[in-house]
């Protein structure tokens, strides 16, 4: 497995995560529970952010690694 499919394959994995935390705000029953669900949402957000750019930058620098 190349390095882009190891980020692209963590990056789908880190959407997945986001969604489940966006899951666990919305139906905890908790308020101090939907805080802490949306701090880590927000937190993995940011990780997903990053792990975009870096496919944006492997794909740019090997154009076989597009869309794969």
């Amino acid at each position: 497995m190349t390095i882009a499919s190891n980020v692209k394959q963590t990056f789908a994995t880190v959407k997945n995560i986001e969604s489940q935390l966006s899951s666990l705000a919305l139906n905890s029953l908790d308020v101090e529970a939907q805080k802490v669900f949306h701090e880590a949402m927000l937190t993995i957000g940011e990780i997903k952010g990053d792990l975009q750019s870096r496919i944006y930058e492997l794909e740019r620098a090997e154009p076989q690694y597009k869309g794969s």
